[in-house]
């Protein structure tokens, strides 16, 4: 059948129709709030990032942040919006100061689009220019305009207002998390040293840039006093721990670079090539910067990035007519680091003694690595443990965001799941009854166990965590006490040996339904026992309630339903007041009397509620497995 196709097919949308209707291209996910990158974070960013770049300016060294429920209010005391201009910076596409390179030398916010995408996307949205004492203030709702205030004399300080609250019709049900907003305004405040940000009236300041950054997110004691290095648009700061891996915070502009990009991958090669010269060795780059904990900062004109939302640096020179990226790094990395390591010979010393052991170690099982890769090819071969998806991810920018590796227990979960998952993006890792304890072990053990083998293989995290083939990592255990510990384990597994997966927030926990409440009309699925009971009172008088004992028990039809675009995860964090360390020896470590005292403080004991009638229809349920509690993600 033919379609008619003429001049009525062909449509224009408003600039606000075009960004509700298709948000992602402007904001990243949508999300409800859940995580850091979710959509009503990105709407604070892009507009705190327009306070930020007057603050680089040299206008006004105060931003105020208001979260009260879902409106949020920002005030900064800047400049001030040309009043003229007012409506048309909020309202029109392609309108802003930043393509005026000599007013905004190095910019965070986007040519005129960023603030254009918060007001589209809030039902309400009302920004004021305060100048000279003189107020202008226009409203908007869904990008509308509805008030076009007059002039109006306050004798207030420069600068501007804005407020929203993010559309529910567009974002769903959502809430504001304190500590993401936290964290960003933290960010904000190491790379503007002086400026000061309060959050509903919390003060945010950093005299030391990123040597503050490094001191407040070091998880333990560092080997060696922080390097801290600051030049002309580059600052950057070094040191190493004890953990295995890497771990970067990078920045363009103000702006966290959460993916990094071509600046941190100058900086990897830079710092392996200055340390080679340094110690005349040629060292194995993985022996020079296992355990590193870094940071670096650089400021780029007119930069480019890979995403809307600015989370992967593309750029490859630092200007028009400026140098490379890597060059300008290189550069500086080699004069500045070598200066400071021939000045200071006690760190020197230390971070040598350093790269020793890293390399004695890594000699020392690379004979059981090749036994170990052997293994993993056969296995891979044979797919007896990993049911892999059918489109293959060999780097981290081929990587797709949806692409995701089950991790569960058992023949009849797996099972489970594999026959319910999408066979193009969803993968599974099926294992063989409880891991090994891992804390306090070297990496030797993850070679010689086929289960950590078989996952770091599947992973392709052996070498460089850029390899890593899935983006999301989720564990998908039973919600009982056995289910409760493998999460446990392997969240140990991935602490010890593969840390930076879990600060770039690559791995969750699967929730799934603990009952189903149904009758002949409808189906609900509860995630806990007060679900349950809201489920209960809508469907009225005796409905059939089933009891999942285990991922096993749910039908792979049921099971598309949990797996599916709107499955539940739970991200495992860490805060920058979790120390690594200290968690893993408390919580699997030997037993120790703290820990005994800690359990018996803790232990909440739920006596059973016995029905005097059962409710028709129900079936078994396991109390045990109900009433257990656990904290499987490790955060604080």
């Amino acid at each position: 059948m033919s379609v008619g196709y003429s001049e009525d097919s062909i449509k224009t949308l408003e600039w606000q129709e075009h960004i509700r209707k298709r948000p992602g291209m402007y904001i990243g996910k949508l999300g409800d709030g859940s995580q850091p990158d979710d959509g009503i974070y990105i709407l604070i960013k892009e507009v705190v990032d327009n306070s930020i770049d007057e603050f680089m300016m040299g206008n006004g060294k105060r931003i105020d942040i208001i979260v009260d429920n879902k409106t949020v209010s920002i005030r900064d005391f800047g400049r001030g919006i040309p009043q003229g201009k007012l409506i048309d910076v909020a309202s029109k596409m392609n309108t802003g100061a930043k393509y005026d390179s000599k007013v905004f030398k190095k910019s965070v916010g986007l040519n005129g689009v960023g603030i254009k995408a918060v007001n589209a996307l809030s039902k309400s949205f009302v920004i004021k220019s305060i100048r000279e004492g003189i107020t202008k203030e226009a409203e908007f709702a869904a990008g509308l305009l509805i008030s076009d205030n007059e002039y109006s004399s306050n004798g207030k300080a420069n600068g501007t207002f804005v407020q929203f609250t993010p559309d529910e019709t567009i974002f769903g049900p959502y809430s504001f998390q304190d500590e993401y907003i936290e964290t960003m305004i933290r960010n904000y405040t190491y790379l503007n040293t002086n400026l000061v940000i309060t959050f509903n009236g919390k003060e945010f300041v950093s005299k030391n840039g990123l040597l503050d950054l490094l001191n407040e997110n070091l998880s333990g004691e560092p080997l060696y006093p922080i390097i801290h290095l600051k030049g002309n648009d580059i600052e950057v700061a070094i040191t190493h721990g004890t953990a295995y891996g890497e771990d970067y915070y990078t920045f363009v502009n103000g702006q966290h670079t959460t993916q990094g990009g071509t600046h941190l991958t100058a900086f990897r090669e830079t710092f392996v090539k200055t340390i080679r010269e340094f110690y005349k060795k040629d060292f194995d780059p993985s022996d020079i910067r296992t355990s590193i904990v870094a940071a670096i900062s650089v400021k780029v004109e007119d930069p480019v990035f890979e995403s809307q939302t600015k989370t992967k640096l593309g750029s490859k020179d630092m200007g028009p007519n400026g140098p490379s990226v890597k060059q300008f790094i290189g550069d500086f990395i080699k004069e500045k680091l070598d200066n400071y390591l021939h000045r200071n010979s006690e760190t020197a010393q230390i971070l040598l003694q350093k790269i020793l052991e890293s390399e004695k170690e890594r000699k020392a099982i690379s004979g059981i690595k090749k036994i170990a890769r052997e293994r993993a090819k056969k296995a891979s071969l044979h797919n007896r443990k990993l049911r892999d998806c059918r489109i293959h991810y060999n780097s981290k920018e081929a990587r797709a965001e949806e692409s995701t590796l089950f991790i569960t227990e058992g023949d009849s979960a797996s099972g489970s799941i594999t026959k319910s998952r999408d066979v193009n993006t969803q993968a599974v890792f099926s294992l063989r009854g409880k891991p090994l304890n891992t804390y306090g072990l070297t990496k030797k053990i993850v070679y010689e166990n086929e289960e950590f083998n078989l996952l770091q293989a599947a992973l392709d995290i052996e070498e460089d965590m850029d390899n890593l083939r899935y983006n999301r990592i989720v564990i998908a255990t039973d919600a009982d006490v056995d289910g409760m510990h493998i999460r446990l384990l392997l969240i140990t597994f991935f602490l010890q040996f593969f840390p930076e997966l879990i600060r770039q927030e690559h791995l969750f926990i699967l929730q799934t339904p603990l009952f189903r409440v149904r009758n002949k009309k409808k189906t609900l699925y509860c995630y806990s026992p007060e679900e349950k009971e809201k489920a209960i009172a809508e469907l009225g008088p005796n409905p059939e309630i089933t009891r999942f004992k285990g991922l096993g028990e749910i039908s792979p039809d049921e099971f598309k339903n949990f797996i599916g675009p709107d499955m539940r995860l739970d991200p495992v964090r860490l805060t920058k007041d979790d120390q690594i360390q200290d968690l893993l020896e408390f919580y699997m470590g030997k037993n120790t009397p703290d820990r005994q005292d800690f359990i018996i403080n803790n232990l909440r004991i739920e006596e059973d509620i016995i029905e005097e009638e059962p409710i028709p229809g129900s079936s078994d349920v396991d109390i045990d497995a109900e009433n257990s509690t656990a904290d499987s993600s490790l955060v604080a």
